[in-house]
């Protein structure tokens, strides 16, 4: 930042923090996406929805989006391109039949029970060269700071 009083503030860009999460994100993203793409014929999103369907089947699309913080319309289309594909399954909720929910069809589970070890297996590869306390403080720093993002959000 420029010393002078009346300097307006400079953003150091490769330092600010939301910057380089979201350029972090992008390299892991783009990293894992050739290989489900090519592997598995899905998009960073599809396999984002049917982690999030495999993990809590029953879920709605709507869900989906509040849990992967992703856009509604980016998650609308994922699902979709699941359903068509066979992937996924859409029913109705029998205790709200106005609801409708996602459960991961037959062709679903498949990819599901092949893709998460390839991801288990992407993130160890990503993480061996922390050691377990390492680790830990990762997670602690990453559960604080998702804690503290709507207060942050909220202080702008």
């Amino acid at each position: 930042m420029d010393s002078r009083p009346d300097a307006e503030p400079r953003l150091d860009l490769e330092h600010f923090l939301p910057y380089r999460l979201s350029v972090l994100s992008n390299r892991l993203s783009n990293a894992i996406a050739a290989s489900y793409q090519q592997r598995f014929g899905l998009s960073v999103t599809e396999w984002r929805v049917l982690a999030v369907v495999g993990r809590y089947p029953g879920i709605s699309a709507g869900e989906v989006a509040e849990r992967t913080a992703m856009d509604k319309v980016a998650v609308s289309r994922a699902v979709n391109a699941l359903l068509a594909a066979g992937r996924l399954v859409r029913g109705v909720d029998a205790g709200d039949r106005r609801r409708s929910v996602l459960r991961l069809s037959d062709d679903g589970q498949a990819i599901h029970a092949q893709v998460v070890p390839a991801a288990l297996a992407f993130e160890r590869a990503l993480l061996a060269s922390l050691d377990p306390t390492a680790r830990d403080a990762l997670d602690r720093l990453l559960d604080a700071l998702d804690a503290n993002a709507q207060s942050a959000r909220d202080a702008l």
